[in-house]
């Protein structure tokens, strides 16, 4: 790959020595800014011209409205002042044409400016005239009474109303109860001149029977002062009908259309606004492509000048981006592009390729014991050995902290790849020299083999991390292969942390105490808290088998939380008697973990003087000076603390005097061999004698013979437990055990 890389940017260099990338990268760039430079024009004058076509349908839309609330406007007005029972009355019985030019004509002429007034009797003869304020005779208007006889047809029924007319029969409104005539209007041309034409029938919905009505005709003509006036209001200059002056070749116009093809047509000035914007950017345009064109020659001049660095930066950066900076080895990201193309040729070449996920065992240890800086150095020595330990075709990757993956192809049978993982477990469990510290650390290996069947990249990397699982789980610093059971056993261990999860949130747990028993075996001193699972399905679990699950799955915390203040509860009653609980190496280094103590020592009301907190050795590596501090807070409160399983760990003598122990507990191991081994019994004394030294309490674990008791209270130890003295039993249990002590007690007293 990278001297491929190497040879395209020395062409490179040789292009732009010979000048041939300068033309070549500014034809390009030219190209683009010209369509760019288009594409800003042709969006500027589409956009004003999409905006004037908008602004258009506004304004004739806004024209049509106002002819059709002014229409409403007229009907409405001629019905407020001829719809009354009197006007009524006299227009049908008792016509009167000088009250009737009071009364009706005069009103809509004076106060609503209607131009003509028209009575017509039952006979659609004209009987009242009314032009400007003055009545006039109605044989007058003879020639204009074809112009009304669509109004007429509309309200005698003979006509059903057309698109732009507006027609109502006669009805009784359902809020006031008042009757309302029948009642009519459109706009048309009326004498040459475009009016609104309105008219009611004078009769109610109960004078149907009384014989055709007299009718009520206004009109109102639409030019002149009402035209300007709506030109002012809605801004459309030069309003006007077509008549009035010939139409321009920038005005609209708008054609009302009514029945029988009669058609009143108006005309405007429309606005543009979307012209006017461009007429005012256009000089800021013009200035801005002019800077563009400026900035495009220096951005060419500037891309001849760095197209070298760039072509050598983008190599550099390609290789930072996939590899590790630590290690100097390849990333995730370079491994999962490096396995594709190695599942795609084993697809097509029927060979066999594996993919090995190895992590670095207890490597958490050394980065809390020594230090990121040891724990950077020591990721640094395990590249170069794994770099070393492999073939030329095989790829080693960092992915992340301690987790390596290697990937090897043409694997000839699984044996060989047994043997390529034994050695590379072999080459990092060798002793390593980093920063003055000798450091030993082991490693577990997953193996995931590639064949044709294989589907991808994730699925291949799932099952090297389920195989990296099995071999951490059977003992660590060990290779394992996949196989299908590999992942029935990985879903059983994860319902088994759903089970142990929902048992821990519904109580669903129990606690057994083991007694620990002076130094003559015949005294009950303590008791220790051991946590037991009765599954609903599975019957019986053993803490072998849940307390490693909830130690990955961080449920411990809860668990440990669960166990203390159960066995605060039920030892409460038991007086005199220390309850051992065990705290797990998650839960003692939480900020909170004092707090939680406490907490729970107050809800139960417990004694702390009772309570004695069983640490192992590994709890305490990392942060030394925050677990002494916690240590001390609760001895403060009185609570006791034991170092469990003393002899199996570090065995540091720096704990034994750093940390406030109060006892030491002899692990089982060193107690079974002491009958077999001498060097058992020898380590046994020298812890016996090491405790005393130091002021402690020493208690040994898995005392099962008399002879184990007989030699453990002859080394001077001052308690013990095993199966000698009980087996973990319930609450209950131990309560009877001391009331029957009591009782013989009291008997042995009283005799």
């Amino acid at each position: 790959m990278w001297p491929q890389a190497a040879t395209r940017l020395t062409r490179f260099r040789g292009w732009i020595a010979g000048g041939r990338p300068r033309l070549i990268g500014a034809l390009p760039i030219g190209f683009l800014v010209a369509i760019a430079v288009v594409c800003i024009v042709v969006a500027v004058f589409s956009s004003a011209q999409r905006a004037d076509q908008e602004e258009l349908v506004q304004e004739r839309q806004q024209f049509a409205n106002a002819l059709a609330d002014r229409g409403r406007l007229v009907l409405h007005e001629l019905e407020n002042v001829t719809a009354s029972d009197d006007v009524l009355a006299h227009l049908r019985s008792e016509f009167v044409p000088a009250w009737v030019h009071h009364r009706v004509g005069l009103r809509l002429s004076t106060f609503f400016a209607h131009e003509h007034v028209f009575v017509l009797d039952g006979s659609d003869h004209l009987t009242y005239a009314l032009h400007g304020n003055a009545s006039a005779d109605p044989s007058s208007f003879e020639p204009g009474r074809p112009d009304l006889t669509r109004v007429i047809d509309l309200l005698r029924g003979r006509a059903l109303a057309d698109d732009g007319e507006r027609y109502a029969q006669a009805s009784v409104d359902a809020v006031t109860g008042l009757g309302r005539p029948r009642r009519a209007q459109r706009l048309q041309m009326f004498m040459t001149r475009p009016a609104i034409v309105a008219g009611i029938a004078a009769a109610l919905p109960d004078d149907a029977a009384k014989g055709p009505p007299p009718l009520v005709l206004a009109v109102k003509f639409v030019d002149g002062a009402l035209l300007a006036e709506i030109g002012q209001r809605f801004d459309l200059p030069n309003l006007r009908t077509i008549a009035a002056e010939p139409v321009g070749k920038d005005d609209t116009v708008f054609v009302a259309a009514s029945a029988g093809g009669e058609a009143v047509a108006f005309a405007w000035t429309p606005n543009r606004p979307g012209s006017l914007i461009v007429k005012t950017v256009l000089p800021f345009i013009a200035f801005a492509l002019a800077g563009l064109a400026v900035l495009v020659g220096l951005a060419l001049r500037f891309i001849r000048r760095t197209a070298a660095t760039i072509a050598e930066g983008e190599i550099r950066l390609r290789h930072l981006a996939l590899h590790d900076p630590l290690s100097g080895l390849p990333n995730r990201t370079y491994f999962g592009e490096r396995l594709a193309s190695v599942i795609e040729d084993v697809g097509r070449d029927g060979t066999l390729g594996a993919v090995l996920a190895i992590d670095l065992d207890h490597f958490k240890d050394i980065n809390d014991t020594l230090g990121h800086h040891v724990g950077d150095g020591l990721i640094r020595a395990v590249a170069q050995r794994l770099s070393r330990a492999l073939r030329d075709g095989d790829l080693v990757a960092r992915l992340g902290g301690d987790e390596f993956a290697v990937i090897t192809t043409d694997v000839p049978e699984l044996s060989a790849l047994e043997r390529v993982a034994e050695r590379l477990i072999e080459t990092l469990r060798a002793p390593y020299a980093i920063m003055s510290h000798t450091l030993v650390i082991g490693a577990s290996v997953g193996i995931a083999l590639i064949d044709r069947r294989s589907a991808d990249s994730a699925d291949i990397m799932r099952r090297a991390d389920v195989a990296l699982y099995r071999a951490k789980n059977e003992g660590r610093n060990r290779a394992c292969i996949y196989d299908a059971d590999m992942d029935a056993d990985l879903r059983e261990r994860k319902e088994l942390e759903n089970d142990l999860r929902a048992a821990i949130a519904e109580n669903g747990l129990s606690v057994a105490y083991q007694p620990i028993m002076n130094a003559s075996g015949e005294k009950m001193a303590g008791v220790e808290a051991l946590c037991r699972w009765h599954h609903p399905r599975r019957g019986d679990v053993g803490p072998s088998v849940f307390i490693p699950i909830a130690e990955r799955s961080e449920l411990i915390i809860a668990l440990g939380e669960w166990v203390l203040r159960k066995a605060c509860l039920e030892a409460a009653a038991w007086t005199g008697l220390t309850v051992a609980v065990n705290v797990s190496p998650l839960q003692f280094r939480r900020q909170d973990f004092v707090e939680v103590v406490e907490r729970i020592l107050a809800e139960t009301r417990f004694d702390p003087h009772r309570l004695e907190l069983e640490l192992t050795e590994s709890t305490l590596l990392g942060n030394v000076d925050e677990a002494e501090k916690a240590m001390l807070r609760l001895k403060a409160r009185g609570v006791r603390f034991a170092l469990d399983d003393f002899g199996t760990g570090y065995s540091s003598l720096h704990y034994l005097r750093r940390f406030p122990f109060d006892r030491i507990k002899i692990d089982r191991s060193f107690v079974l061999s002491i009958e077999t081994a001498a060097d058992a019994a020898s380590i046994v004394h020298a812890i016996v004698s090491l405790g005393r030294g130091l002021g402690m309490k020493v208690t040994a674990e898995g005392v099962e013979t008399a002879e184990q008791q007989l030699f453990l209270r002859a080394a001077g130890v001052h308690s013990m437990q095993g199966y000698r003295f009980g087996k973990p039993a319930p609450a209950q249990t131990i309560t009877d055990r001391l009331e029957d002590a009591s009782l013989t007690a009291l008997k042995i007293a009283a005799s």
